[in-house]
């Protein structure tokens, strides 16, 4: 059999065509409903429904590398040059006769590009909020429009739409690069900012349309919101670091591992980034104790940020506005624990993985919203002057 190269453009036209047909419906399902709103009120349906689809589309991707479907068709954007398996059947059939539980075979050449479709249709739902935007900032300069909410800065849906471009780039590099254990986990990281950046866009529409309001609250939680952030960005990226490597097993037992509350590892190998998946930067073998160096790190962190996201949640909850993103990182804390402990113990089940990586997007979720809901609260002393300022 030829070999197959790894980028073939011949059906880009095609893939291009099937991502605007599955825009399309989303699409025109929120222009339908909306007909008579305003455009700001539009902008925000189509972000929130684009935030949607994009979360699914997080999940599917944790589903199609956990079942080891990430090279299900090894070259990109198609498969074997065509569209979709239908038409690369005989050559699905040949790889899969060859070695029957290797990295192509006709269920994860189907999971491959179902991802692939996916992540088109959200494209070009993210190339049509980026349009409507600058249309929509355009009109105004042009007619001077006052009446009505202001729409928000067409930049942000611009540099959404740069953003899914650079992710296409490494989900296309996650294919070329066979699985580099870098790529795939930076693919997954970028996925999460794809998230961050329309749950921002979402709170401003809220804002503008005066749906709820900025609350001001003390700068401690503020700051106590975006450490909690960025300790699970951390955790997120090691649990990738995890995956990727496929280091989950290391440990198989809770709290300890292999009978031990320091195992046996190797630091220096595990957190190596620039290598071929399952090899050193030298080449040779990664190690067991890597492995179980990776592994150990993302439970160690865990436990940090467990104790942060609870302190945290006991002061939103004593903040009115904030009482709901407490209760929903309360629950997404339980699964977040519930599915990691599954994953050692119950010998890494496909459900509990995918729900897994799900709570990590939604923590990357809840917490962006309320940091972008918020605002720092003036200090009394300032609040003070300007009242009495007023007052004169």
């Amino acid at each position: 059999m030829d070999e197959q190269a790894l980028v073939d453009l011949t059906p880009v036209l095609q893939m291009l065509l099937t991502g605007v047909l599955l825009a399309a419906g989303p699409l025109l399902w929120v222009w339908l409903r909306q007909r008579r709103a305003s455009m700001a009120q539009r902008l925000r349906a189509l972000t929130l429904l684009t935030l949607f689809f994009t979360f699914d589309l997080v999940l599917f991707g944790a589903f199609t590398r956990l079942t080891d479907s990430g090279l299900g068709c090894p070259d990109w954007p198609g498969c074997y040059g065509s569209a979709s398996p239908l038409g690369a059947k005989q050559e699905i059939t040949e790889a899969q006769t060859a070695m029957p539980t290797g990295p192509v075979t006709h269920r994860k050449a189907w999971i491959e590009m179902v991802h692939r479709y996916l992540a088109t249709g959200v494209g070009g739902m993210i190339l049509t909020l980026a349009l409507l935007s600058a249309w929509d900032a355009y009109r105004r300069r042009r007619s001077a429009d006052t009446g009505g909410p202001p729409a928000i800065s067409p930049w942000w849906p611009a540099l959404t739409l740069v953003w899914v471009c650079v992710q296409g780039a490494f989900g296309a590099l996650t294919v070329t690069m066979k699985l580099f254990p870098a790529i795939v986990t930076l693919h997954l990281l970028g996925a999460l900012v794809l998230l961050a950046l329309l749950t921002v866009q979402v709170v401003r529409y809220s804002h503008v349309q005066a749906l709820v309001k900025s609350l001001a609250v003390p700068s401690r939680l503020r700051r106590g919101i975006a450490l909690a952030l960025a300790l699970v960005w951390l955790q997120v990226a090691l649990g990738g670091w995890v995956s990727t490597n496929y280091a989950v097993l290391a440990c198989t037992e809770f709290p300890k591992c292999q009978a031990s509350w320091w195992p046996a590892m190797d630091f220096l190998q595990g957190f190596e980034l620039w290598r071929e998946l399952g090899r050193t930067g030298a080449g040779s073998h990664l190690s067991f104790e890597a492995l179980t160096a990776i592994h150990y790190t993302h439970r160690l962190v865990a436990y940090a940020v467990v104790a942060v996201l609870v302190w945290q949640v006991l002061r939103m909850a004593s903040t009115w506005a904030l009482r709901v993103h407490a209760r929903w990182l309360v629950a997404l804390l339980l699964l977040q624990l519930a599915t990691g402990l599954s994953n050692v113990v119950l010998g890494w089940p496909l459900l509990a993985a995918v729900l897994h990586t799900g709570g990590a997007a939604a923590l990357v979720v809840v917490l962006t919203h309320a940091l972008a809901s918020t605002r720092q609260s003036e200090p009394r002393v300032v609040l003070a002057i300007k009242t009495r300022r007023a007052r004169t």
